[in-house]
C-alpha cells in the first residue's frame, strides 16, 4: 500500500463528540507488516460488538437483500416447475386460470420453508466472497474488526430467517397444505363432473367415464353416454338423449332424460336393457358414508404430531418424525449460515480471497443436506433415533462458531494483559 493512502473516519455515534471513545479515528502508525494501527479506543469499540455501526447496517442490508432476491427467484422457479403438474386441470378439465393460480399458490409456503436454509448459506457465502474480492474485508480487518464484528450482521439475518422458518413450519405451511388438499379434493370429487367437455370421453374416476356430444347455453347436456363400472357385478352402459348436471347431497349428479340402461347378466350372459323417462346418476367418486377427506400428517398441528394418534399404529413414528422435523428444520438456517461464515472469515486470511475453502464448504453442505434426509428417514422408522435430527440441526453451528470465534476469545485476555 502507498504511504499517502488516507483512511476516512468511521463514526459509531454523532460526529459532534470526537472526544468520545466511540468516535473511531485512525493514526498513521503502522506495524511491521505495514497495516495501519487504529487508536486503542477505536480498536476496543470495534472489537467489543456492543453497538450497531454503519458497517453492520451495510453488511446487513447486502445480505438481507440478496436473501430476499435469491429466495424469491428460486421459489418462483420451483413453483413454475411444480405447477406443470396441474396444467391438466386447465387444459383438459376446463378450470379457470384464477383457480389454477389459487391452487398452485398454496404450495409456495412449503417451497420457501424448504429452500430458506439453503439460500441463507448461499447468500452469506456470496456476499462475503464478493466483499473479499473487492478488498472490503481487507480494509475492515485492517481497521481492527474481529471475526465476530464481521459475522454479526449475517447472524442477524440468519436469526430473522430462522424466525420466519418457524412461522412457516409451525403455522403457515400446515394451514396452506390443508387448504391445498381440501381444494384439490373438491376439484377431483365434486367439481370435476361439472367440467365435462363436449365430444370428449371424460374419466371422472377409474370406474366412471362420461361422454357428452354437446351442451346448450342453458346447461342442458345432449347425447350422453356413461360407462359405470363402480359396481363390478353390474357393469352398466347408460345412454340418454339429454340431461342436466345438479349438485346432490353426496356430490354432483346428472339427471338423465329419455334414455336406456344396458347391463349384461353374468349368470345368463343376456343383455338386459332398461328404458326410462328420467333417471338420476351420482357422479361423485365417494359415497355419503366415506365422503370425508382423509387427513395427511403434513396438515396436522404440532401438538397432534408430538402426541400422535394415527389411524394406523405403524405410522406413529412417522408422525413424531414430522413433528420434530418442523422444530429442527428452521435451526439448520443458523448452522448453514455458520458454515458460510467459517468459509469466508475463518482460517488464514488472504487479501484476495480464496477458492479452496468455498469449494470445500460446498462439499460439506451437500453432505449435511444428505445427512439431514437420511436422519429424517431413519427417525421415521424408529422414534429412538429422533436425536439425530437435533444433532444435525445444532452441531454444525456449535462447531463452526467454536472454530471461528474461539481464537479471538483466546487472544482477548492476552491483549488486555499487554495493555
Amino acid at each position: 500500500m502507498r504511504s499517502d493512502v488516507l483512511l476516512f473516519v468511521t463514526e459509531w455515534r454523532k460526529p459532534q463528540a470526537p472526544e468520545s471513545d466511540h468516535f473511531i479515528r485512525f493514526r498513521p502508525d503502522r506495524n511491521l507488516s505495514g497495516c495501519i494501527i487504529p487508536w486503542p479506543a477505536a480498536e476496543s469499540a470495534m472489537r467489543s460488538g456492543k453497538m450497531i455501526s454503519r458497517l453492520d447496517i451495510y453488511i446487513f442490508r447486502q445480505v438481507l437483500l440478496a436473501l430476499v432476491v435469491a429466495t424469491g427467484g428460486l421459489t418462483a422457479l420451483i413453483w413454475l416447475t411444480q405447477s406443470l403438474r396441474f396444467v391438466d386441470l386447465v387444459v383438459n378439465r376446463g378450470l379457470s386460470f384464477f383457480v389454477f393460480i389459487h391452487l398452485t399458490a398454496l404450495l409456495i409456503p412449503s417451497f420457501i420453508a424448504i429452500i430458506l436454509p439453503i439460500t441463507t448459506y448461499v447468500v452469506i457465502q456470496f456476499v462475503y466472497q464478493r466483499m473479499a474480492t473487492d478488498r472490503e474485508l481487507t480494509v475492515m480487518r485492517a481497521a481492527g474488526l474481529s471475526p465476530w464484528a464481521l459475522a454479526r450482521p449475517a447472524l442477524a439475518v440468519a436469526l430473522l430467517a430462522t424466525a420466519a422458518g418457524y412461522g412457516l413450519s409451525l403455522w403457515v405451511v400446515p394451514a396452506a397444505t390443508a387448504d391445498f388438499k381440501t381444494f384439490q379434493w373438491e376439484i377431483r370429487n365434486r367439481l370435476a363432473a361439472f367440467l365435462l367437455q363436449e365430444g370428449v370421453f371424460t374419466p371422472l374416476s377409474d370406474q366412471l367415464t362420461v361422454y357428452v356430444r354437446s351442451r346448450d347455453q342453458d346447461g342442458t347436456l345432449r347425447g350422453i353416454l356413461v360407462d359405470d363400472a363402480r359396481d363390478p357385478s353390474a357393469h352398466a352402459t347408460i345412454l340418454a338423449e339429454r340431461g342436466r348436471l345438479m349438485d346432490g347431497p353426496n356430490g354432483p349428479l346428472v339427471v338423465l332424460l329419455d334414455g336406456s340402461r344396458q347391463v349384461i347378466d353374468h349368470q345368463t350372459g343376456r343383455l338386459d336393457i332398461l328404458t326410462f323417462k328420467q333417471n338420476e346418476l351420482e357422479l361423485a367418486e365417494a359415497t355419503k358414508a366415506d365422503a370425508a377427506r382423509p387427513v395427511d400428517m403434513s396438515e396436522m398441528p404440532l401438538a397432534a404430531l408430538l402426541d400422535p394418534h394415527p389411524h394406523f399404529e405403524r405410522d406413529r413414528a412417522k408422525w413424531k418424525a414430522e413433528g420434530n422435523r418442523r422444530l429442527t428444520e428452521p435451526l439448520t438456517t443458523i448452522s448453514y449460515a455458520m458454515v458460510g461464515l467459517l468459509s469466508a472469515l475463518g482460517g488464514i486470511f488472504r487479501r484476495h480471497g480464496g477458492v479452496v475453502r468455498p469449494l470445500v464448504t460446498i462439499v460439506i453442505m451437500v453432505m449435511l443436506l444428505a445427512a439431514g434426509l437420511g436422519f429424517a428417514t431413519l427417525a421415521a422408522r424408529d422414534s429412538s433415533l429422533l436425536g439425530l435430527m437435533w444433532l444435525h440441526a445444532t452441531v454444525p453451528a456449535i462447531v463452526c462458531a467454536w472454530l471461528l470465534f474461539a481464537p479471538t476469545l483466546r487472544l482477548a485476555p492476552v491483549q488486555s494483559a499487554e495493555a
